[in-house]
């Protein structure tokens, strides 16, 4: 699989040694994470029985953790605007 990732690389210009590993890394965190899938699903979908072993791969993103304190600003925002 590895030889076959560091092919895909060599044919796309790619510089990073890709592997298995980074690419579960990426998948987790670029592709699912950053899209808004819960890190439950992510779990899931990686095969992890403990949540704890998904955290590991799953390196939450500065912009990921932005846009969720601004989605929940606005969230806390509209409440405070239909309440009083």
């Amino acid at each position: 699989m590895n030889d076959y990732l560091k092919e895909i690389a060599v044919l796309c210009g790619i510089d990073k040694v890709l592997t298995s590993h980074v690419a579960r890394h990426t998948f987790a965190t670029t592709v699912t994470l950053q899209n808004g899938v819960p890190i439950e699903s992510v779990s899931k979908m990686l095969g992890h029985t403990n949540i704890r072993t998904t955290q590991i791969y799953a390196k939450i993103l500065d912009t990921k953790v932005s846009e969720d304190m601004q989605a929940l600003k606005g969230r806390l925002s509209s409440r405070s605007g239909t309440e009083g």
